[in-house]
């Protein structure tokens, strides 16, 4: 939301949390249940482009048949909304859990690393099922309407207030499995990359994958895969420490170009580096400091 207003977008943003009537700047904010098909026909009328982000964000802490009703459904009107208000561009958020990697009860196929948009598609969880459905909604609707639709698949997103905790781990062990092969992405170059998607003119349904150029281990990647997952074909590297997830089709289509990293909030042991822990002490995070990392 930052990043396209500060871009110059006029944004509104949609959530269940209450609104409040005080006098306010920046973004405005619409309170609204986007499984309801008419609060998503309400708060979709009048814009030309829609960030569709809202969603259970996993499966484990909720009834599978309430995540992917959820996930699902306020997709489906969200976008259905889109399609009959004319609306030009539609992003979505999906999930690098689509290949279904990351919850499976039964082993799922590894083909290759790094992951990329070719890599098989077989979730078994309600939430990843939900994100597949979802971009295949995505293809019916640009098959039945002039809608332009982008599916973001983020990897694991990183701020301030979390690197220390999700990410400290991979850098202290060199064991450590990732199931993304140590795949991250941090939040403010994941909003410009949603920012790129909302003003790009590409045709009909893209898939992108959004990740750090590194990896989150601050290891060669190829030592990594080497011991931990030697089956699995490593393919070509773009830098020593690349990272397991390959954004190069978003940076090559969607101009994706990548600033930040762990190494902007951590120190080589996993531990916040001081100047990150003093703003984090005062209340500063990268949105209220123009997202100036380092």
């Amino acid at each position: 939301m930052t990043a396209l207003d500060e871009a110059g977008h006029d944004v509104t943003a949609v959530d269940l949390g209450p609104a409040v009537f005080e006098r306010s700047s920046g973004p405005s904010y619409r309170q609204a249940d986007l499984t309801n098909p008419g609060d998503a026909f309400a708060v979709v009328r009048g814009y030309e482009a829609v960030v569709h982000a809202a969603a259970i964000p996993d499966p484990l802490h909720h009834p599978p048949h309430t995540v992917f009703q959820n996930n699902l459904m306020a997709t489906f009107n969200v976008l259905e909304a889109a399609v009959r208000w004319g609306v030009k561009r539609f992003v979505n958020v999906s999930s690098e859990t689509v290949p279904g990697i990351f919850f499976p009860e039964r082993e799922v196929p590894r083909p290759y690393a790094p992951i990329d948009e070719d890599y098989p598609a077989l979730p078994q969880d309600p939430y990843a099922l939900a994100k597949h459905f979802g971009e295949q909604l995505m293809d019916a609707a640009v098959r039945r309407s002039d809608i332009r639709c982008i599916s973001i698949r983020p990897s694991w997103v990183q701020w301030e207030g979390n690197y220390e905790r999700n990410l400290g781990p991979f850098l202290r062990d060199p064991d450590e499995e990732s199931a993304s092969f140590w795949a991250y992405i941090d939040v403010y170059d994941l909003a410009d990359a949603l920012r790129l998607a909302a003003e790009s003119d590409l045709p009909g349904h893209e898939v992108f994958y959004i990740a750090s150029p590194d990896n989150c281990a601050g290891r060669p990647l190829a030592e990594l895969m080497s011991r931990l997952h030697p089956e699995v074909e490593l393919r070509e590297l773009d830098r020593e420490d690349a990272s397991g997830t390959s954004s190069a089709r978003a940076m090559e289509r969607l101009g994706y170009a990548p600033t930040r990293s762990w190494r902007d909030y951590l120190t080589e042991t996993g531990t916040l580096r001081p100047e990150v822990r003093e703003r984090l002490e005062a209340g500063l995070t990268g949105v209220q400091r123009g997202r100036a990392v380092g």
